[in-house]
């Protein structure tokens, strides 16, 4: 029977024995695939929007459960509003700690070598509560799970192209309605002449220079300490505006002029409040895309100064 290894033991088998290491991975995609095929097939799953309307008319709540990143959280949000939608249930959503994080070796990331820890749902769960379709949010601790987001993660859904948004509506059957918001929060005025950036050190396009944004007077960086000092090497005078939680991110873009941002978690928040949002597109891993009204990206950069410049109304 196939086991599972933890992230160090599948490094020292790639290390320590290539074609172990080979076998262990074909078996691997094999048995996710065989998963994703007992989770659609299975009569007693909620794998498609029929059952889950079914399931409605004799039950009063709907317990979710999420294991990715922040930012597939986030994008998961438009699957799980349209399910509400659909059935009016009360949705319990549980967020699992420490799934391992498996990354190219020239990418890093802020959590390392996992998908979610304590202090990201800690600042996460005031913005999925504050949502009117999830009655609540919280780390999963045994809970029963009706619908499991996580089979998304089966190889069977090419992760580096779809988008991203649309993910948790393969495996549901529920087809989220991505041209509108889904995210809600009370804009925080103060941001209303302010040009929003995050730039992650990861999809960047190594084509893109931000220079040109010197010439605006009006720019808020929000994002982690390397990121920002790596974009004040071009642009020296953006502020940098830090936040207590991601509600009070949230407030802070609902509120911008407008919003410029890469392939990272910020652009996701963007995405789902549909604010005026400029999309740094990342051609090797092309799974963001924007949808609905004030939607911008580009791969050049004369297409990316003059976005902007229509933006700004200069």
């Amino acid at each position: 029977m196939f086991k599972k290894k933890s992230l160090p033991a599948r490094l020292w088998l790639k290390y320590s024995d290539r074609n172990q290491y080979k076998q262990y991975k074909w078996e691997s995609k094999n048995y996710e695939l065989h998963e994703l095929s007992l989770y659609l097939t299975g009569d007693d799953r909620l794998n498609t929007a029929e059952k889950i309307i079914e399931f409605a008319k004799t039950n009063k709540e709907l317990n979710i459960n999420h294991s990715g990143n922040i930012g597939d959280v986030v994008y998961a949000l438009p699957t799980i509003k349209r399910i509400y939608e659909l059935t009016g249930l009360d949705i319990n959503l549980y967020l699992k700690l420490g799934r391992p994080r498996v990354l190219p070796q020239y990418m890093s990331h802020p959590l390392g070598n996992v998908m979610l820890n304590q202090k990201m749902v800690d600042m996460l769960t005031p913005l999925l509560n504050a949502q009117a379709y999830i009655k609540k949010c919280e780390v999963y601790n045994g809970q029963f799970i009706h619908i499991d987001l996580d089979i998304f993660h089966s190889q069977a859904i090419p992760l580096d192209k779809a988008n991203i948004a649309r993910w948790c509506g393969y495996t549901t059957g529920v087809t989220p309605e991505l041209h509108k918001p889904w995210i809600n929060v009370v804009a925080n005025d103060t941001y209303k002449d302010k040009i929003v950036i995050a730039r992650s050190e990861r999809y960047r396009n190594a084509s893109i220079d931000y220079s040109f944004l010197k010439k605006y007077n009006n720019l808020v960086f929000i994002g982690i300490k390397s990121e920002y000092q790596d974009l004040c090497k071009y642009v020296p005078d953006v502020q940098w505006q830090q936040v207590d939680d991601f509600l009070e991110l949230a407030q802070v873009i609902a509120g911008c002029k407008f919003f410029i941002g890469n392939q990272s978690f910020p652009f996701s928040m963007a995405e789902g409040l549909k604010v005026p949002r400029i999309l740094e597109a990342y051609y090797e891993i092309l799974n963001v895309i924007p949808e609905g009204d004030n939607a911008y990206d580009f791969f050049f950069q004369a297409h990316f100064e003059s976005i902007v410049k229509q933006l700004a109304g200069s």
